[in-house]
């Protein structure tokens, strides 16, 4: 049984129809069976019981016809042996009664015999009929005859009631059965016959009208599902109406699912604020138009906008109004493109255009003639008519590249060096010959890639007290593994500046300078851990003044925090750098004004920002063995720091005699290759 459960559960409905409409089947034909048996005995035994009756009552009136007429018993018998063989098949005897054998004499083993038949004794003693069964193939039937009146005219010593006798009646069946067999098994047969028909109209019509339409729907999802087809509906027109139903709603499913991956797809490939192409489908486009440049050696030209100081129309007028320009705009410059160029949108101020069969002048022209529109013709804003510049470039198949990557490189690059020489303006590759902003554009997509990939980590350098040697912090310095081989920041935060990617890699060492000061903790629970913020990180008001939740979040007191801050990060807007450090330091957090010396106006930074630690110009402390002028300078801002309540830290300690020498003047802490090198952790 179990096995047919697990069957069933992995059955189709079809087969479980066929299946379930068997299991009916057999199981009305076993009753059928059953009952018919026991309707078959049942009929045969009545009918038999009957004919038992009536000739017994025929027997006994044929008998006592015979004694009324003064037989013997000699005469009776051979009249009972003329019943017999009247009525083949039937037995019929006669047994007296005590008091009869013994009024008219006894027959042979008569006496015997009923004491061995307890049937027998039953009927003289209870007068009941009785029936019992020797055989299958035939009934006995025992009738008891009770003295009347008009009996005691012979039966003088007996009375009104008293059984005389027995008439034995052995009744054959087997012709009435046979008969009734017949007829029987007849009806039977046919109704059997109707009840598998019945069956098989129901499992072709279940079949029809429930399994098909299920089997029709699961063909189309499979369908759906692998193709992602949704133009497949489900035929309906079903009988059922749950089929019906569940058929149209199903089809009202796919239509909406159909719609949706329409606007889907849509919104995937399309820009939604103006309808170009987004930067993805760009990408698509521009793999195909160069693989088809290659096959028929054609041209085509690649201009790339971006627009100047856009930000200032969002910050002004907000963002609606900006984006009401992007869109008339784009209407504008599609206005000027040819039926098969294409425009996308690659990012928020950026757009591209490819200009297939183009060559490098014809493209020049174009790029030009966009430049002039948006130069002539102001943007109609409802805050007035607003005059929109662009930095433009404009890049040649295959001049410029003979693939993808590096025709977006160099577009890239061009356009970096319109921005840097004064916006506005289109810029070619054919203008100049300077390959420094290729350089640093190589240097960014390594860059990006070393930030993709988790490569960027922060070592440590420690600072230690000059007068002990004793570790009281560390320096979380950027590196990048590259390989066995590990870059120091000198190798990369230049480029990473330029491109304005230097605040994610002063987020990423941040990140990694507290995974490791958890590690620190076990071995020194008070060292402090210095962090460099360039002045990206210090225009970001909102990531700044989350620090203290970042610390709070890590469990890590904000008093083992300092954050550096250089001249060159102060000096552009001194205000905004002294109103976040005052904050932060509100909360536990320290500072230290690193390179101090290195600038014309380092002592005004002393007067306006307040830090807790002045780290000394390296280039003073390397030179102080070779030049006095350096000590002095150590010696000044030492005291400097003494007096405004400072810690002074001296830079690039390389050797014994430096550290001996900072030791005499008095400076509190310092770090170089002399106390340790950077390392991935101590």
């Amino acid at each position: 049984m179990a096995k047919l459960f697990g069957l069933i559960k992995h059955i189709s409905l079809g087969r479980l129809l066929l299946l379930l409409s068997a299991l009916a089947l057999v199981l009305s034909f076993t009753l059928i069976f059953g009952l018919s048996g026991v309707l078959r005995e049942h009929a045969v035994h009545t009918l038999a019981r009957e004919d038992a009756q009536q000739t017994s009552k025929l027997v006994f009136q044929s008998l006592y016809s015979s004694m009324r007429k003064g037989w013997n018993k000699e005469e009776i018998n051979a009249s009972i042996e003329r019943l017999n063989g009247a009525l083949p098949g039937m037995q019929i005897r006669v047994w007296r009664s005590a008091a009869v054998a013994a009024q008219f004499g006894e027959m042979p083993d008569e006496k015997q015999k009923i004491a061995q038949d307890q049937a027998l004794q039953a009927a003289f003693t209870e007068g009941n009929d009785q029936l019992s069964y020797p055989t299958t193939q035939s009934i006995r039937y025992l009738y008891p005859l009770r003295a009347e009146q008009e009996c005691l005219g012979c039966h003088s010593q007996s009375s009104v009631g008293t059984i005389h006798g027995v008439i034995d009646i052995t009744y054959p069946i087997t012709k009435l059965k046979v008969s009734f067999e017949t007829v029987l098994n007849t009806v039977i047969g046919y109704t059997m016959l109707i009840i598998a028909l019945s069956f098989l109209v129901l499992y072709y019509k279940l079949r029809r009208l429930v399994a098909q339409p299920l089997l029709d729907l699961v063909t189309v999802m499979q369908t759906m599902t692998q193709s992602k087809d949704f133009n497949r509906r489900v035929e309906g027109g079903h009988l059922i109406t749950e089929l019906r139903r569940l058929t149209e709603y199903f089809n009202h499913l796919l239509s909406a699912m159909q719609e949706y991956s329409q606007k889907l797809e849509e919104m995937s490939v399309r820009d939604p604020l103006t309808g170009l192409y987004n930067r993805r489908k760009f990408q698509e486009f521009l793999e195909y138009e160069t693989d088809r440049a290659q096959r028929h050696n054609h041209h085509f030209s690649l201009i790339m906008i971006d627009l100047d100081d856009f930000k200032f129309i969002n910050d002004t007028y907000g963002h609606p109004v900006g984006d009401l320009a992007l869109k008339t705009l784009t209407a504008m410059l599609e206005g000027a493109l040819r039926k098969g160029d294409l425009m996308a949108r690659l990012g928020g101020d950026e757009f591209a255009i490819i200009l297939p069969e183009t060559p490098a002048a014809n493209g020049i022209q174009v790029a030009q003639k966009l430049h002039d529109i948006m130069r002539n013709q102001p943007v109609m804003l409802p805050v007035g008519n607003v005059t929109l510049s662009a930095s433009f470039s404009v890049v040649n198949y295959p001049e410029d590249g003979d693939n993808v990557k590096a025709l977006l490189t160099a577009m890239d690059v061009l356009l970096y060096k319109a921005k840097r020489g004064g916006k506005d303006q289109v810029l070619t590759s054919q203008e100049g010959d300077d390959n420094s902003s290729m350089v640093i554009f190589q240097q960014g997509e390594y860059l990006r890639r070393a930030l993709t990939e988790d490569r960027v980590e922060a070592h440590l350098q420690p600072i230690v007290n000059v007068a002990d040697g004793k570790v009281i912090a560390y320096e979380a310095l950027a590196r990048i593994r590259d390989g066995e081989k590990i870059l120091s920041a000198g190798q990369f935060i230049e480029a990473a500046s330029e491109l304005g990617m230097v605040k994610e890699f002063d987020q990423r060492v941040f990140d990694k300078g507290l995974q490791h000061l958890g590690r620190i903790t076990a071995q020194n629970p008070d060292a402090k851990v210095f962090f460099n913020l360039s002045a990206f990180s210090f225009r970001d008001t909102e990531w700044m003044l989350s620090i203290p939740a970042q610390l709070g979040a890590r469990d890590i007191p904000c008093e083992r925090i300092v954050l550096e801050v250089t001249e060159r990060e102060a000096l552009p807007n001194i205000n905004a750098v002294r109103n976040i450090i005052e904050t932060l330091r509100s909360h536990g957090l320290q500072f230290a004004l690193d390179d101090f010396g290195s600038g014309f106006s380092s002592f005004l930074y002393l007067k306006y920002l307040p830090v807790d630690y002045l780290k000394i110009e390296g280039s003073f402390v390397q030179h102080m063995m070779a030049d006095d002028r350096d000590r002095i300078m150590v010696r000044h801002i030492h005291q400097v720091a003494q007096e405004f309540g400072m810690k002074s830290i001296a830079e690039f300690v390389e050797d014994e005699e430096t550290a001996k020498i900072l030791a005499e003047i008095g400076v509190y802490y310092a770090q170089g290759y002399y106390y340790g090198m950077p390392r991935d952790c101590p």
